[in-house]
């Protein structure tokens, strides 16, 4: 099944009083620094910490509940994680998700909170397709993909639904990109006037190149700050989605991603983790000509524990101590 604009729009109806209708946020510095008006929408401020709730309740909810009464699985580096188990509570039922290992602590400790069971792998020595088949099969419990589904991708395209009805219009509007389920949901839901432009870290950049190769590519798992970017691969939906629909993908460094996180945590007051600034990176580094133009930007996700925070920001994110008063 294809998501339609009608399903973004059952799916707002499911998630009434669940999600936060997330604040769409102006800045002078932004637009100074960049000669467009830009629109941020702030799912950081999402429930969980970022826009997965979304279609983690509208794929949770659609299961029926003799299904799921004992329970649901999935597979996430921590956004994903922390909205299914938050989901799961709300619906009554408990999750147990697989995890990398290497999955921030931040992350991890959230979702165990929501009342997850968590399973780790490798994700550098193990391929995640395989080691998902069988612990799924092994399991026996319904599966809520990360974003390779209708339901979820429905879910995540609230975000631009949303940002639509408070911002009329649109020239162009960043999101950024790992499997492609939200960016596929907010480009079913935006006008087909808005340019739709996908941002993924400079070393995965999968779907970048899959469109460049007109198929799907496949790269190996590479690290990067952008630990919820790091699918290797776009899915089979979001890729039949984002290739009719994707104007451009461009990327970004790790440098770039925290010099974002920098300029969030001054000009918007926003603790943001590095995926979640994927777009505002690309509008500060050029990335894209947006001079005179009204741009939205997706700020996916703020869940970055203090200590990472601090480590990845620097000095320049640190409170001056008793020598620097």
């Amino acid at each position: 099944m294809t998501p339609t604009i009608d399903d973004v729009r059952q799916a707002a109806r499911v998630l009434q009083g669940v999600t936060v209708r997330t604040p769409v946020l102006r800045s002078d510095a932004l637009d100074e620094r960049t000669g467009a008006s830009v629109f941020v929408k702030a799912e950081s401020l999402q429930r969980g910490g970022a826009f997965k709730l979304r279609g983690a309740y509208n794929k949770i909810a659609a299961i029926p509940e003799a299904e799921r009464r004992n329970g649901v699985t999935a597979v996430s580096s921590g956004n994903h994680a922390i909205a299914v188990a938050l989901a799961s509570r709300l619906l009554g039922t408990t999750a147990v998700i697989l995890v990398p290992s290497d999955a921030p602590a931040a992350k991890v400790d959230q979702a165990r909170a929501y009342g997850a069971e968590l399973v780790t792998y490798d994700r550098f020595g193990e391929d995640r397709d395989t080691v998902t088949a069988a612990f799924v099969a092994e399991r026996g419990l319904p599966f809520v993909p990360p974003f390779d589904d209708p339901m979820i991708i429905a879910g995540q395209g609230t975000v631009a639904l949303e940002l639509f009805e408070d911002v009329a219009s649109l020239d162009a509007l960043l999101v950024p990109v790992s499997g492609g389920g939200l960016i596929a949901g907010c480009g079913v839901a935006a006008p087909a006037s808005t340019r739709m432009i996908g941002v993924e870290p400079a070393a995965m950049d999968d779907t970048r190149r899959s469109l460049a190769a007109g198929e799907r590519v496949t790269l190996p798992a590479t690290p990067t700050i952008a630990d919820g970017l790091t699918v290797n691969a776009p899915g089979q939906l979001t890729w039949e989605l984002n290739r009719r629909r994707l104007d451009q993908v461009v990327t970004v460094t790790d440098e770039q991603l925290v010099d974002a996180m920098r300029f969030a945590f001054d000009a918007l007051h926003l603790v943001t983790e590095p995926s979640g600034v994927a777009g505002l990176a690309a509008l500060l580094h050029g990335a894209i000509d947006v001079s005179d133009q009204r741009v939205g930007v997706v700020l996916s996700g703020g869940n970055v524990g203090l200590e990472r925070f601090l480590a990845l920001i620097g000095d320049a994110g640190r409170p001056p101590g008793r020598d620097q008063a």
